[in-house]
């Protein structure tokens, strides 16, 4: 099938590109040309400032869109969607779990959400970025209605992760030694690689599939304490309650990857996954996950500062 995909060479753009052309589609690209460009040679690709015209579009058609959503403003992802609703005959939008709007508690598709903002600002505003991405699905159902698939993802990681809430990990439990481990064990966690989401909203794109789906993993519940031991390899976890962690002012999550101290997000890692599930999202290994992020990482080089070996020792000194 022909699918147009708004971006498409960043992490998450990228994966689903690839899951695309492996799974043999013909793919057209409408990006501004600045992020990696060249990675695609072979593939078609529209320059476009997805904030302004796009009246290349006009004339072509595809069987279904892929938005990776750019530009973060429903103003825009409305009017992409108005460009080619009549060009495509299904759409596909990466949402995010972080719409819900009370993540102290287990989230399903069903859960409270929060309202778009009364004034849309001029540019993104990372604040409200859960309030921007209800307006983003609130324009797209106004003009797909049941011709929409909303992935509504969780952490994503992997190879070519922009960000390293997850790097960190394979990365300092490759080099060993005595490792701080945050918190409890026992904590949920919840995150998905790239390449499996991208595979799943390609499929939901290739089975013109609608609905709301919470995409974020593992199949199975899985746990802090777990995630690290099957990364470990030799590496030693020290496990340290929470609050000498806070106390010595390691930030959660940004600092130290997956730790969330408290309850105000537990239910960023309990989401129901059910109806994805159902859909046809699948997991690879956590083991190959780890193994292929930190390749990637080693040979891309320096990446976002997390917790510094200087402070974790600092840490450990002190327990």
């Amino acid at each position: 099938m022909k699918i147009l995909f708004f971006g498409g060479t960043k992490f998450l753009g990228r994966a689903a590109v690839d899951a695309a052309l492996a799974d043999g589609h013909d793919v057209t690209l409408v990006n501004r040309g600045t992020t990696n460009p060249g990675l695609y040679p072979d593939v078609e690709t529209i320059t476009a400032d997805l904030t302004g015209d796009l009246d290349a579009l006009d004339g072509r058609s595809w069987d279904a869109a892929i938005d990776l959503d750019p530009t973060q403003l429903p103003r825009h992802t409305r009017r992409r969607a108005e460009k080619v609703a009549g060009a495509v005959d299904h759409y596909v939008f990466v949402s995010t779990i972080s719409v819900y709007s009370d993540m102290s508690q287990p989230i399903s598709e069903e859960s409270p959400v929060y309202e778009p903002p009364e004034t849309e600002p001029e540019e993104f505003d990372p604040e409200l970025y859960g309030n921007l991405k209800v307006g983003s699905e609130r324009a797209l159902r106004d003009v797909f209605g049941d011709r929409v698939a909303i992935a509504r993802a969780g952490l994503i990681v992997g190879p070519h992760d922009p960000t390293d809430r997850f790097t960190y990990w394979p990365r300092r439990l490759a080099e060993g030694g005595d490792v701080l481990a945050p918190g409890s064990p026992s904590q949920p966690v919840q995150f998905v690689d790239a390449r499996d989401l991208g595979a799943f909203i390609v499929r939901l794109a290739a089975d013109r599939t609608g609905g709301v789906y919470n995409a974020t993993g593992p199949a199975e519940p899985l746990t802090l304490g777990e995630a690290l031991e099957r990364m470990a390899g030799g590496a030693h976890l020290v496990w340290m309650d929470d609050q000498p962690i806070l106390d010595a002012g390691v930030q959660p999550w940004m600092e130290l990857p997956l730790w969330l101290p408290g309850t105000e997000y537990a239910g960023l890692c309990l989401a129901d996954i059910s109806r994805a599930l159902a859909a046809g999202i699948a997991f690879r290994p956590l083991e190959e996950t780890a193994r292929d992020t930190l390749a990637w990482s080693l040979e891309a080089g320096e990446q976002r500062p997390t917790l510094s070996r200087e402070k974790e020792r600092e840490i450990l000194a002190g327990a």
